[in-house]
């Protein structure tokens, strides 16, 4: 192969495991399994002619030719999301644009849904079709890799290579509850102060690869309340699964106020302070469509109106925003 030929995702697995020094984190961070991305870097030294790594059983290094290529990749790499950006503009000024998919994170109400019935009352001859990830630290990676175009989730609390590729925007400063099994002690109020969790086991996701941000929030909201994280789990898929382990272990589960109501279950919001959790719509950067359009213009609407990014006084918020919105 000539060296001129070399597919952008060589480079793309080179540069992940320069960034990491680690295959493991690289493949994990791409999502593909580690034997392909060991394969994919050994035919990118074959077809270079050169060593990028010095391997041993403790480390991996970069070599004089590895560090050489590494802003050469990267550059390589913008320029190949720029025109990917470009052509999808040209295509969308000479065609009626595809349908634009977009990531709810659930089959249910919630913010995400309002905004998107509005988008589609505004762009009415667009195509915004739903999709349900379960979970931002998924989702972005599918959006970053073209298979979504938009997502809803705390975006702030995405690894920071992760977000890099993404443009995003603040839509809601969205109240936490909690899920309780119908008879559980707490379950008789009206909500639930967040002292009063203190020595129960909550779930919120944790050891779902696919929901890391929103685990990290929870743990930051959880430590120095007395409030433990509830062991990793199997995931429930669909919302009957959900509710019969749920039910099965009595745990209460961290949800959103906007969260569905389940059989057999209790939500309640949480207080003392009123824990939020700031959600935001991502999307590829370079990227355009009439829907995306619609999408951001929906949202920036709603939360003008309802006063979505307006946090209530003594409210809690995770540490990175606690002086306001991201831009984006």
């Amino acid at each position: 192969m000539n060296p001129r030929d070399v597919e952008p995702r060589l480079l793309r697995g080179f540069v992940a495991v320069a960034e990491e020094l680690h295959f493991t984190r690289a493949a994990a961070r791409l999502y593909v399994a580690q034997q392909a991305l060991s394969r994919d870097v050994r035919r990118l030294e074959q077809t270079l002619a050169a060593t990028l790594f010095v391997r041993t059983t403790r480390a991996v290094e970069l070599t004089p030719d590895g560090h050489r290529l590494l802003p050469l990749a990267r550059r390589v790499l913008r320029a190949h999301e720029e025109l990917a950006g470009a052509f999808a503009a040209v295509t969308a000024a000479g065609a009626a644009p595809r349908p634009l998919l977009v990531d709810l994170n659930t089959d249910g109400p919630g913010t995400a849904r309002t905004v998107l019935e509005r988008a589609r009352e505004l762009a009415p001859d667009c195509e915004l079709m739903a999709r349900f990830e379960s979970g931002l630290t998924h989702a972005a990676a599918e959006v970053a890799a073209g298979r979504l175009d938009v997502a809803f989730g705390y975006a702030d609390g995405l690894d920071p290579v992760l977000r890099a590729p993404l443009a995003q925007r603040p839509v809601r400063y969205e109240p936490l509850a909690v899920l309780l099994p119908e008879g559980h002690p707490l379950a008789a109020g009206e909500s639930v102060p967040l002292d009063a969790l203190a020595g129960e086991t909550v779930y919120a996701g944790a050891g779902n690869p696919r929901t890391l941000e929103w685990t990290g929030l929870a743990r930051e909201l959880f430590a120095g309340r007395g409030i433990l994280m509830a062991p990793p789990a199997p995931v429930a898929m669909g919302m009957d699964e959900f509710r019969r382990v749920m039910v099965k272990t009595g745990n209460p589960v961290l949800a959103t106020v906007g969260f569905l109501q389940m059989p057999g279950c209790v939500k309640l919001p949480l207080t003392d302070p009123v824990p939020l959790s700031p959600l935001s719509m991502v999307w590829r950067k370079g990227f355009g469509h009439p829907g995306l359009d619609a999408l951001r213009t929906a949202a920036a609407g709603l939360a003008a109106e309802r006063g979505w990014l307006v946090p209530p006084a003594g409210s809690w918020l995770p540490a990175p925003l606690t002086h306001g919105p991201a831009g984006g």
